[in-house]
């Protein structure tokens, strides 16, 4: 067996420093798992904490609307020796993020994201090396805070990458199992099995020479996906002793937003100033509007399916319920795959200064709301609505690019002249 050393060199010195920053600062995991940037009400680690004794004491793990998350983490986390859990844990999140940077790397090494089916950019060869690209993921601040922190979000995050790594190798089944898992774990991967069903069936009619009909394909894959997610749950309602309080208390929360703890979204601030009469109509509004995106996105870009992917991701850490720095991680480890289109985009400089001016004063807005009593939370939502900007800026950013070298393609004569409109 073959052993690729700049591989082996990435994963351990990346370990190597995420196991530094668990054992010699043993009070940093317990300081990050409280940050509202990194936890929230439903990827908490604490939560699950307080979940898993309930549940390890033959209690509801649900009673006391504390716990949000899915079942099947309690017995994964049960398993854990009590006096050995913390050091088992650190290096459970340490494992799960090196399988998170192996499944880019796969994603990477394809190549989708510079040569689909049915459409090969002509900057192609303008692209950073798979281990560039997992190094990026792993040595990013985002990624580090978040898998100190440990949430359960970075499960979530495994399962969508291994989705799209499957995705992209041609193995359409073992990808929308893990969509399935993903979805199963958070309810907004949902949202991507749209795409990810069109980059399935675009592997498989580059490397097939008489692929079936997309509707077949669609429907099958859908079909699998939904069964699926049907298991995942049905073993859900064994394991809470044949009750089903686990939909209403890990699903329900993510669709009526009863926990308004603050966080780095839209959402909770909005929802604390809302009449009661106008909370079911808004709640509406705010789910269509980030449903509103999967079907323009694939139709648009349809030629592209792993950016449609991409851009959902950036598009779920602004917009989604709960969002936290895991979201923006996994939105981050993706957006290198287009190198090739940097060039083209307009607004980098101002967007990435946007989002370390908010990194840097959201913690300190945050100090001066709760702890200092100097400032109300206008303070902490302001520097969100700052951060969201920048996001929203590099999502549109990378989308203008996307479409501008498909266009440049189509009308060549135009290529690096600038266009107002057409």
């Amino acid at each position: 067996m073959v052993i690729d050393r700049r591989k082996a060199l990435l994963y351990g010195s990346t370990a190597a420093i995420r196991l530094l920053l668990f054992f010699a600062f043993p009070s940093l995991p317990d300081l990050l798992t409280g940050r509202v940037e990194i936890s929230t009400p439903v990827t908490s680690f604490k939560r699950l904490q307080e979940g898993l004794f309930l549940y390890t004491h033959n209690v509801s793990p649900y009673d006391g609307g504390v716990f949000h998350q899915a079942p099947l983490l309690l017995p994964l986390f049960a398993l854990v020796p009590s006096s050995l859990f913390s050091p088992i844990t650190s290096l459970l999140y340490i494992a799960l993020d090196l399988l998170c940077a192996n499944a880019l790397i796969q994603i990477a090494e394809s190549g989708e994201a510079g040569s689909s089916r049915l459409f090969t950019s002509p900057r192609r060869g303008l692209k950073w090396d798979s281990i560039a690209i997992g190094a990026a993921y792993l040595l990013n601040p985002f990624t580090i805070a978040t898998c100190t922190g440990r949430p359960t979000s970075l499960f979530t995050n495994c399962a969508i990458l291994h989705a799209i790594a499957n995705a992209v190798s041609g193995k359409p089944v073992s990808s929308v199992l893990a969509l399935g898992l993903a979805s199963y774990l958070s309810l907004y991967p949902t949202l991507l099995l749209a795409p990810i069903i069109l980059l399935c069936y675009d592997r498989q009619a580059r490397d097939a020479k008489a692929p079936s009909s997309m509707g077949a394909f669609a429907i099958k894959h859908i079909l699998v996906f939904f069964a699926a997610t049907t298991w995942f749950l049905y073993v859900s309602y064994v394991l809470t002793g044949g009750s089903w309080e686990f939909l209403s208390s890990t699903y329900g929360v993510h669709l009526l937003l009863p926990d308004l703890t603050p966080n780095v979204g839209l959402w909770w601030y909005f929802f604390i100033e809302m009449f009661d009469s106008f909370r079911e109509f808004f709640l509406g509004v705010f789910w269509l509007h980030l449903a509103g995106y999967v079907g323009g996105l694939s139709v648009r870009v349809r030629k592209q399916p792993l950016f449609i992917i991409t851009a959902l991701l950036g598009i779920f850490a602004i917009f989604k319920p709960y969002p936290s720095l895991s979201d923006t991680s996994l939105y981050f480890a993706m957006l290198p795959l287009y190198r090739h289109i940097f060039p083209l985009m307009r607004y980098t400089f101002f967007a990435m200064a946007t989002i370390l001016y908010a990194t840097l004063l959201g913690p300190a807005f945050y100090y001066l709301w709760i702890y200092a009593g100097s400032g109300n939370a206008n303070f902490f939502y302001a520097i969100t609505l700052v951060w969201s900007l920048g996001l929203s800026e590099i999502v549109a950013d990378s989308l203008f690019a996307v479409l501008r070298d498909e266009w440049e393609v189509e009308r060549p004569e135009m290529k690096g002249k600038d266009v107002r409109q057409i």
